[in-house]
């Protein structure tokens, strides 16, 4: 049987690194049932449980050494794991793995990767003399693209596709509307979820948008709900900014599954995000968005999608937050997205018929 072996940051209760591989699963059971998966988790048991795949813990070296010996592939990705803005161990560890690998006759495939940035010396060495080797490489955007050419990684071949989670199909949006009826969220006006992160402990962004969240239900007559999409982290997050509203807002709390999140975001009139994957589950549920940039990659999503953020963790003001928010109101289904998403659609389940490709030539 064929076994593929797929390393990422999964088992952390990243919702979008969950549906990344949620989706990655999903398209590789539909072009070839038989395929057996092995993930590297960080929580093999949790990996097991929501997944429904065999899975070994990322520091079981032993472990990952004998998956990797019996593979047919190795799969480094989706997602941002090659940078070294938020963790200079986490690259050198991926990049671990993908040596290891190529040590062991493996061939490797970067898969749906946003590259970079990667700014240290030492970083960009270990990305040319790593990323030389492998064998095919996907990129989820033309900024990726892009960044291997300023790290020289040429030699394998390159091909830009789009995020996994691009491929989920659109669910049901009746879990989500319990959920929110559970926490009291039901009526008429609009609802406007805001998917936040904590980054390095700044506080402009979150005054800013306690002051947006405050001006959507006081000019918008809407409701406000902050969405996690990493517990607890995010909704430690959140509570800052509830704290600091004149309003009320509500804070969603639990561990959501992919499922459970995209009906929630299903059901918003709009969503402010500066999550990535938080975005993409709005292009997926067709629900406006509206982007706050931490880190190039939410950039280049919102260029694939013909639009921009309004604004940075740093620059984002109140105002053009509202300004957008006031645009967009209505807009439910914008017709000038379905061609964008239909196109980033295929582009997104594209990456699983390459990594079958590969395969077959390896054979």
């Amino acid at each position: 049987m064929t076994e593929i072996v797929i390393s990422g940051y999964y088992g952390f209760g990243n919702a979008g690194d969950e549906a990344m591989l949620a989706a990655m699963i999903e398209a590789f059971e539909d072009l070839d049932p038989q395929i057996r998966l092995v993930v590297i988790s960080g929580n093999p048991e949790e990996t097991r449980r929501r997944h429904g795949v065999e899975a070994v813990h990322r520091l079981n070296y032993a472990g990952v050494v004998r998956v990797l010996a019996r593979s047919s592939l190795l799969i480094s990705g989706g997602g941002s794991l090659l940078q070294d803005v938020t963790s200079n161990r986490s690259l050198y560890y991926y990049l671990s793995i993908v040596w290891l690998a190529k040590k062991l006759g493996k061939p490797v495939m970067l898969y749906a990767q946003g590259i970079g940035p990667v700014r240290g010396g030492l970083a960009k060495a270990m990305m040319r003399r790593v990323g030389n080797r492998v064998d095919l490489i996907t990129v989820r955007d033309e900024g990726s693209r892009d960044e291997l050419r300023f790290l020289q990684v040429t030699k394998p071949p390159v091909y830009v596709t789009a995020d996994p989670v691009l491929a989920l199909h659109p669910v049901d949006k009746e879990i989500g509307r319990l959920i929110l009826r559970r926490s009291g969220l039901e009526g008429a006006a609009p609802l406007i979820g805001i998917s936040v992160r904590e980054w390095r402990d700044w506080l402009h962004y979150k005054r800013v948008l306690a002051e947006t969240a405050d001006r959507l239900i006081t000019e918008m007559g809407a409701r406000v709900v902050f969405i996690p999409m990493q517990s607890p982290d995010d909704v430690a997050a959140a509570r800052k900014i509830a704290k600091n509203m004149k309003q009320k807002a509500v804070v969603l709390e639990e561990d959501y599954t992919t499922a459970e999140l995209l009906s929630l975001v299903g059901n918003l009139d709009l969503l402010i995000a500066v999550r990535l994957h938080a975005l993409i589950f709005s292009a997926v549920m067709r629900t406006p968005l509206i982007g706050i940039s931490y880190d190039p990659k939410i950039d280049r999503f919102l260029a694939t999608l013909k639009d921009r953020p309004a604004g940075t963790l740093q620059t984002m003001t109140a105002e053009a937050v509202i300004t957008k928010a006031k645009e967009l109101a209505g807009k439910k289904n914008r017709k000038h997205w379905e061609e964008s998403i239909s196109v980033l659609r295929a582009q997104a389940f594209h990456n699983a018929e390459l990594a079958l490709e590969l395969l077959a030539k390896r054979r």
